[in-house]
């Protein structure tokens, strides 16, 4: 029996994985030189202005195979870290056995997104309209949410970087918020696993549970949200 604080929803069939796809997968990259020229941090930075209209000029960036990217300190994989909220609750999930990311198989996470593909840009360039399109691309994927979602209740707060780990050391996170009016969210894909909503104060409770960048998240939740 799940308790209120702790509502568990639907999971749907997963989708059909296409390895190939995966194999051939370009993601999108920053040099590390360019992070560190505007002020490289570690933690989270609320500066977003300073830095994500730099990283998303095309003349910064570019599109690499993932599987070299995840092995080059020199580049850092901007990724979109969306944390789904219903007032004051914040949705959490396990990384189940479809995770993409095996390092973070079985953590506790509070961010739904992933890798920016060069097929959500428009021609040769991937510029903010482009991000845009693959953030909702990444909610849809994962997510079904409420009838009532609008692509306005997506707020960007922070940007997030961590490199005291391996997988936090080639990619840097841009946090959203997406605040729902309902928790009737259910999860499209195998690979998140036991999601639910909980109140900042119990998913604190919960810290050693989580993935590195959800402990950063929720340690300083309480002053993202109240921008």
């Amino acid at each position: 029996m799940t308790s209120q604080s702790d509502h568990l929803v639907q999971i749907l069939p997963p989708k059909e994985v296409d390895l190939n796809a995966r194999l051939t997968e370009k993601v999108l990259v920053i040099p590390r030189a360019l992070f560190d020229s505007l002020g490289s941090f570690q933690g989270l930075n609320a500066e977003v202005e300073r830095y994500l209209p730099q990283f998303l000029d095309p003349a910064n960036h570019s599109f690499v195979a993932r599987a070299e990217a995840e092995e080059d300190p020199t580049l850092k994989q901007i990724i979109p870290y969306i944390v789904v909220t219903c007032g004051e609750r914040i949705l959490h999930y396990r990384r189940g056995s479809g995770s993409g990311e095996k390092r973070l198989l079985k953590k506790r996470s509070l961010g739904i997104g992933g890798h920016m593909n060069d097929i959500d840009g428009a021609g040769a360039h991937f510029d903010a309209a482009a991000y845009q399109r693959a953030l909702l691309r990444e909610l849809d994927e994962e997510l079904q949410l409420p009838t009532s979602f609008h692509e306005g209740q997506i707020k960007a707060l922070a940007l997030l970087n961590d490199d005291s780990n391996a997988v936090g050391a080639v990619h840097l996170g841009i946090v959203h918020r997406c605040d729902l009016l309902s928790e009737e969210v259910t999860a499209k894909e195998e690979a998140i696993a036991e999601l639910g909503f909980l109140t900042c104060e119990e998913l604190q409770q919960r810290h050693e549970e989580l993935e590195s960048w959800s402990q950063i998240v929720i340690q300083g939740w309480k002053e993202l949200a109240s921008k």
